[in-house]
């Protein structure tokens, strides 16, 4: 039995976007960045029973008692405005779940996907949760083939890193900006850290993806693209995955951002492809 517990703010049986191939996605709470143009901002905090969006919920699916929000899952309409009253960035719809629950989830759908992928807000802000999840899964003969991926932001220290990578097959990382200054604007943090991870997986081949995400006239890599282009040609012959910002789902200032167009896209992509960088992977899709 491995009662270790994490607060999960979504859990996806079948995922054809969280990875390679069929995934169940998991959705943990809370993050350490404060993305403009995240589009899963109630993701980022952790509720702490205010009862804000208890007072605003127009189907009395909330509720104050003890101290404590309760959500009656039965009542709700899924209207979302909670997520968009909550000071905290937070859901009160998050659950709590042991690895054993979490296992439960992966058995029944263990013969239709090729691996779990843990994502949020930030995986590794729960990082003892997924360090145990990942080791169940090796430990368990039933479940040893799937691979254990991570979607992280990066911001995670080596020491954490070495804690994870034994039980962890890759890491999809985010560069959401190329100069620390155009990072902290978008994210509220620096993006050293992030560097340094990117990095230091690569150098241990567990660096599966890096993402890039084109936000026009937002986003600073075309100005710093042979800057960029060296720092790809470091990390060996990994996937550079471009993705188109749209504004679909964000909160404030960003909602009236632009969208990505291909055009946009595709300038970015050309003046990698002139520097050498070739292993590109479009968007599936832009809104």
């Amino acid at each position: 039995m491995n009662s270790r517990c994490a607060s999960v703010s979504r859990l996806i049986p079948f995922s054809c976007v969280d990875g390679p191939g069929s995934r169940l996605a998991l959705f943990l709470q809370g993050c350490n960045l404060r993305c403009k143009n995240c589009h899963n901002p109630w993701t980022m905090g952790r509720c702490n029973d205010c009862g804000e969006c208890v007072l605003h919920c127009p189907h009395d699916a909330l509720s104050l008692s003890a101290g404590k929000v309760w959500w009656q899952s039965d009542v709700c309409q899924q209207c979302d405005t909670c997520l968009q009253m909550c000071p905290q960035q937070a859901t009160p719809m998050t659950q709590t779940m042991s690895v054993d629950e979490v296992l439960h989830h992966i058995r029944k759908a263990s013969l239709f996907i090729e691996g779990i992928t843990v994502s949020g807000g930030e995986a590794t802000t729960q990082l003892p949760f997924v360090i145990a999840l990942f080791s169940a899964i090796k430990a368990d003969p039933h479940l040893q083939h799937l691979t254990c991926m991570v979607d992280s932001n990066g911001m995670l220290r080596e020491t954490g890193w070495e804690k994870l990578l034994p039980v962890c097959d890759g890491v999809m990382l985010d560069l959401k900006a190329w100069d620390s200054a155009c990072h902290l604007q978008l994210t509220g943090r620096d993006n050293a850290a992030i560097k340094r991870s990117i990095l230091f997986l690569a150098e241990r081949g567990k660096l599966a993806e890096l993402r890039l995400l084109v936000i026009p006239g937002h986003v600073d890599y075309l100005q710093h693209v042979d800057a960029l282009a060296a720092f790809i040609h470091r990390l060996g012959n990994i996937p550079v995955r471009l993705n188109a910002f749209h504004a679909h789902g964000v909160y404030g200032e960003a909602k009236a951002w632009p969208s990505a167009t291909p055009e946009d896209v595709e300038q970015l992509a050309q003046g990698l492809r002139e520097r050498g960088v070739n292993n590109v992977i479009f968007p599936a899709l832009y809104l």
